[in-house]
């Protein structure tokens, strides 16, 4: 039976919260997968994945990300980067300090899986990226717009929780922002969402600030760079037609050393709550294939027979 507990864990200066999964009844793998979640989500919402890669025998940590979920808020005067996403990452695996480690990221978190794997690519094992290859790259002439843009957000921004009347206006809200996850299935990630007030009214688990557009652009080719520098096996995981795919997806994953593709047709962008099992079955079966010392053997063979890519890749709204 799969064991599942919260964890306040104190990284560069901020309380994360980080949600662990174990089956004690396995047979332990000695591999600790990290799970990176996506925009507005939480690491709570991993669930549906994680029990069966625990029950699998791995360890699965999912940490809610810096101003997400039940992790601490930056404070005033201050802003959200992907650098902080980062740091914050490499200071919790440096905690775990795992013996093998996976890492699995859908949509910003794989843009931060990206950037992590990519600066320390001897840390990482096996990298599964879910529609995760980084947002859409932007014309320079748009970052004087951007910034005209965040200054005035930042200007009038409130940082009061975004109230919701009940946990049916939070469902409601799920149910017309992801129309393709079943709606029983969004009553559970509703409560794991939204966080109660100390006044009792309820509201969003995140920081409003992620709400405004970040003054940075996005840097496509950097972020190539990154890609490049992954050493691992990638998995590179799309959600077929009805996913979140930028324009130059496939450019960006041909830059990825040793990647496979796999798509989950119907699955679209929030593929961990609407495809959870088949998503399970194709990141077991991946991470499966890893044993000690086979991050190092695996990268003196090379790049193996990459499969069959039929669909697009990632997708990411992050800031940058």
């Amino acid at each position: 039976m799969v064991r599942r507990s919260s964890d306040t864990w104190k990284v560069n200066g901020l309380e994360l919260c980080v949600h662990r999964f174990r089956d004690e009844g396995a047979r332990p793998t000695g591999l600790t997968l990290l799970l990176l979640h996506g925009f507005l989500d939480a690491g709570s919402t991993w669930d549906l994945v994680a029990e069966p890669l625990a029950r699998s025998g791995h360890d699965v940590v999912a940490p809610d990300l810096r101003g997400f979920g039940r992790s601490a808020r930056v404070g005033a005067g201050c802003y959200y980067y992907f650098p902080d996403y980062i740091a914050d990452v490499a200071a919790l695996v440096d905690g775990l300090a795992p013996a093998r480690l996976g890492v699995v990221g859908h949509s910003m978190g794989g843009a931060v899986a990206v950037y992590y794997a990519g600066a320390c690519p001897e840390r990482v094992e096996r990298l599964a990226l879910l529609e995760g290859m980084g947002p859409p790259a932007s014309a320079p002439e748009l970052a004087v717009t951007r910034m005209e843009t965040w200054l005035r957000a930042m200007k009038g921004l409130e940082r009061a929780p975004r109230r919701l009347s009940s946990m049916q206006d939070a469902l409601a809200r799920l149910v017309a922002n992801h129309p393709r996850v079943p709606r029983e299935v969004l009553a559970t990630r509703a409560p794991l969402l939204t966080r109660e007030e100390p006044d009792g009214g309820l509201a969003w688990a995140y920081d409003p600030v992620h709400r405004t557009t970040s003054p940075l652009m996005f840097q496509v080719d950097a972020f190539k760079a990154f890609l490049e520098r992954i050493a691992c096996p990638t998995l590179v995981v799309s959600g077929g037609p009805h996913g979140w795919h930028p324009p130059d997806e496939a450019e960006r994953a041909a830059r990825l050393p040793r990647a496979e593709h796999v798509e989950l047709p119907e699955a679209g962008h929030m593929m961990h709550w609407s495809a959870a099992e088949e998503l399970a079955e194709r990141l077991g079966e991946f991470f499966g294939r890893g044993s000690a010392g086979a991050g190092s053997a695996e990268r003196e063979r090379g790049p193996g027979k990459a499969g069959e890519r039929d669909g697009e890749g990632g997708a990411a709204r992050g800031r940058e």
